[in-house]
Parts: C-alpha cells; sequence; structure tokens
C-alpha cells in the first residue's frame, strides 16, 4: 500500500493484509467503476447479501482508519454502489484505490 498517507493509523504491518480484503472484494464482486472527479471514485457492486456485509465492514474499518475517507454505500435491488470522496490533498490515494480495483473487475 505504498499510497498510504501519513495519516493512515493502521499499522504498517496489516496494510497489506488490508490491500488484500479491497482486491477480494474487488475481483469477486465488482461489476464497474466510474471516475466521477478527481477526489470522487462510484464503485458498483453486485448487491449480494454477503457482498454488502463484507463491504459495510471494510469502508468502516478503512474509515476508521483513514478519517478523510468519506463513504456512502446505497443499494439498489441486486446492485450496490460505493461512492468514495477525498479531500483534494488525499487524490493520490483515492488514485491508488482505483488504480488497485480497475484491473479486478469481475465478468
Amino acid at each position: 500500500m505504498e499510497w498510504a498517507p501519513t495519516e493512515c493509523t493502521l499499522p504498517s504491518q496489516e496494510r497489506p493484509l488490508r490491500v488484500a480484503e479491497f482486491d477480494g472484494l474487488f475481483s469477486s464482486a465488482l461489476r464497474k467503476l466510474e471516475r466521477v472527479g478527481p477526489t470522487h471514485l462510484r464503485l458498483l457492486l453486485d448487491g449480494a447479501p454477503r457482498v454488502e456485509e463484507t463491504a459495510r465492514d471494510l469502508i468502516a474499518r478503512e474509515a476508521d482508519c483513514c478519517s478523510f475517507f468519506s463513504f456512502r454505500l446505497t443499494t439498489q435491488g441486486r446492485s450496490l454502489t460505493i461512492d468514495i470522496e477525498v479531500p483534494a490533498v488525499h487524490a493520490r490515494v483515492l488514485d491508488g484505490l482505483a488504480a488497485r480495483a480497475i484491473g479486478q473487475v469481475a465478468s
């Protein structure tokens, strides 16, 4: 997680595990991503109950260690949307997250 900011309170040794959790969510459930703006990323995921539970847990823990993240999770039918926003000073962090996600869109 070379793009993690200094403000991140997650211990360094736990960061690879968190990246792996995001990778797992992306590879199993991510259907589409949209860069709404330089500080706003939208993820469209499979809305299965287990995916929603996993996503809610993961974004809650991420918001706890990186409080500059703003996550908004909405469901509609079998789709789950996560809007992620950051202050402009942390756009690079969002770039890193988007780069991890883009290669893992599930088919």
